[in-house]
């Protein structure tokens, strides 16, 4: 895949001079591999300010701290300051947006450990949530996630993956860089953006597939003889044609638009004749 050159470089570039500021988060945990792949591929083309999860926090979806207070703590990666939130991922895009005062131009969530792709994976997935949650509040967002082929690798530790990324920095940077040289689309709230493990092909854009998992449920028993259950169930591996799941298994890149406007506007009719309404 041929990348774009830096517009910043460019002596027409849109937006030549101050450079733009990105707000980057993730739900991997502050000192996750993804996220700092991220923050090496757009700190050469943009201000980011880092502020995400003290820890791991993933499928909490766009689940808000309510009952407990917060903590921020700097913390030190390879000479840049960032902030760790005792919360959830929309906790840290608030805390940043109304605490710590950063106004981004963009909001950058990732790069997540696994695809978010599917219904389930935009309701269930902080990386997503914390895009949402920037959208919510009036900040364009984008949610970042890597295909990956074990799925140990999420359960593992985000400190440890580097050779996971080594095929994403560019990705990231080129994305970021159309965004922000041409717009971010005015009819999306969040642009979602799924990398294959192994890119065979380019850019697709596509609608969410149905599912991501087949639902199960394990029972086991503990040493005393009481059950316990563990939630799992293998990934799908077929979709349509033009969804998600089918993109990044045929080895593109997919693009997948977002709004945060649920209506289902097709049954709007149905609803009317059931409460004769007008």
């Amino acid at each position: 895949m041929q990348i774009q050159s830096n517009p910043f470089d460019q002596k027409d570039s849109k937006i030549r001079g101050k450079k733009p500021c990105i707000l980057l988060t993730n739900d991997d945990g502050v000192n996750s591999e993804g996220l700092w792949t991220a923050y090496y591929a757009l700190n050469q083309i943009a201000d980011v300010k880092v502020c995400a999860p003290a820890t791991q926090q993933s499928a909490v979806g766009r689940s808000l701290s309510i009952f407990e207070p917060l903590r921020v703590n700097t913390v030190v990666h390879n000479s840049v300051t960032a902030y760790a939130v005792g919360g959830k991922p929309t906790d840290s895009v608030i805390l940043a947006l109304f605490a710590l005062n950063i106004k981004p131009d963009l909001v950058v969530s990732g790069i997540n450990v696994g695809e978010n792709v599917s219904y389930e994976a935009i309701t269930t997935s902080g990386t997503v949530g914390a895009a949402l949650e920037a959208a919510n509040q009036g900040y364009p967002a984008v949610a970042i996630s890597l295909q990956i082929e074990d799925q140990k690798e999420k359960f593992g530790d985000a400190r440890e993956l580097t050779g996971l990324f080594h095929t994403t920095k560019d990705i990231v940077k080129e994305i970021i860089l159309k965004i922000l040289v041409q717009g971010f689309p005015s009819e999306s709230h969040v642009i979602n953006i799924n990398i294959p493990s192994v890119i065979k092909g380019g850019y697709e854009i596509t609608r969410l597939a149905d599912h991501l998992f087949t639902t199960g449920v394990e029972k086991r028993l503990d040493p005393r003889g009481k059950p316990y259950y563990w939630i799992n169930g293998p990934l799908v591996t077929e979709a349509p044609d033009g969804t998600d799941v089918h993109a990044i298994h045929e080895g593109n890149i997919s693009v997948t638009p977002i709004t945060l406007d649920c209506t289902a506007y097709s049954g709007m009719n149905q609803l009317k004749t059931l409460f004769n309404c007008k």
